[in-house]
């Protein structure tokens, strides 16, 4: 009987227990796993698969981009084409009082008497056949059909201009940057086979022109992003990746320091890596580039220095793609990253 009495109260520890348990572990590979950031109009697209990661990248799980937001960005032009012409804002009050005024006079039969009672029914018949001509001249424009086969703005139906090349799963595969421990970085390796879009084009999805100085800023960033969150040195990630990014690494290291831990990230080294996509959206250049490096990432005690998880003996190697923004041409910055 007294251990009835305590069974529910010893499982209601018990399972606030695990679920303890589980929250940490999710803290602790917090950095180590996960989607999270924004990349414009493509957050919720999967980015273009390449050698490096040749499946799809998981789905962004956190990001402050709304689902459908981009999107959106028509409908200003759509409220405002529909939006009623003249007749039905201030020149259709007017006349519309105008001609009940005048309705109203005829009815009565009261005017200014003798002459002026004339010039009012001329001035009241001249207005209603205004009325009647702009009243006329709406209904036929609003019934008049568009041509056949032709969108809003003539062109076939389906067709956009400037529409982008749209890779081919069954095609090729594109030509990358290869395995980069023997190319010296980002920089080359690119086939001359690649489809080309601007003149200097990495491979068919690049809208942009990402140069080899590009793809060197991007595996510096790498490393940098990396040991910065390491050292947990706030000012050099506030530098290197967007408000978003920050915020998310931000909150990540202070639940690490709340739990008594540091993730400590050391001896990054990039091994393969290729451009994804590039595109640009406003004043904004994004740019996906898949990543594989490997580090000795460990979880350490912020008080003793012990390993509380991980393996500090060994490398341990990761593929994500990391998504970097520029805007009006400034330095490049982490803007999303995700696993492959």
């Amino acid at each position: 009987m007294a251990l009835g009495k305590r069974t529910p109260g010893f499982l209601a520890v018990l399972g606030i227990a695990t679920a303890m348990s589980f929250a940490a572990i999710d803290d602790a590979d917090a950095r180590r796993g996960g989607s999270f950031g924004s990349r414009g109009a493509r957050t919720f697209q999967a980015p273009a698969t390449t050698n490096t990661a040749p499946t799809s990248a998981q789905p962004v799980q956190r990001s402050m981009t709304q689902p459908g937001q981009a999107t959106n960005a028509a409908a200003p032009a759509a409220a405002q084409a529909g939006r009623p012409g003249f007749l039905g804002g201030f020149g259709g009050s007017m006349l519309g009082g105008l001609m009940m005024g005048g309705l109203i006079g005829m009815l009565l039969g009261n005017g200014l008497g003798g002459m002026a009672g004339a010039l009012g029914f001329i001035l009241q018949f001249a207005l209603l056949a205004i009325a009647a001509m702009f009243l006329f001249r709406f209904f036929a424009n609003r019934n008049r059909p568009q041509a056949a086969g032709a969108g809003p703005t003539g062109m076939p139906r389906g067709m956009t201009p400037d529409a982008p090349a749209q890779a081919q799963p069954n095609a090729a595969p594109r030509s990358g940057l290869g395995n980069l421990g023997g190319l010296g970085g980002l920089g080359g390796g690119f086939g001359a086979g690649a489809k080309k879009r601007p003149a200097n084009a990495m491979n068919a999805n690049d809208e942009v022109g990402i140069t080899g100085d590009d793809l060197d800023g991007f595996q510096r960033l790498l490393d940098e992003v990396q040991g910065a969150f390491g050292r947990e040195d706030y000012a050099a990630l506030r530098e290197r990746t967007t408000p978003e990014i920050m915020s998310y690494l931000s909150e990540e290291l202070s639940q690490n320091a709340t739990q008594g831990q540091r993730n400590d990230v050391t001896d990054i080294a990039l091994l393969q890596g290729d451009l994804a996509e590039a595109w640009s959206e406003g004043d904004t250049d994004y740019a996906t580039v898949a990543m594989r490096y490997e580090s000795r990432d460990v979880m350490r005690d912020r008080t003793t220095g012990a390993v509380m998880s991980g393996d500090a003996d060994a490398l341990t190697e990761t593929t994500e793609l990391w998504t970097f923004a520029r805007k009006d041409g400034g330095p490049w910055k982490v803007s999303a990253i995700q696993e492959a």
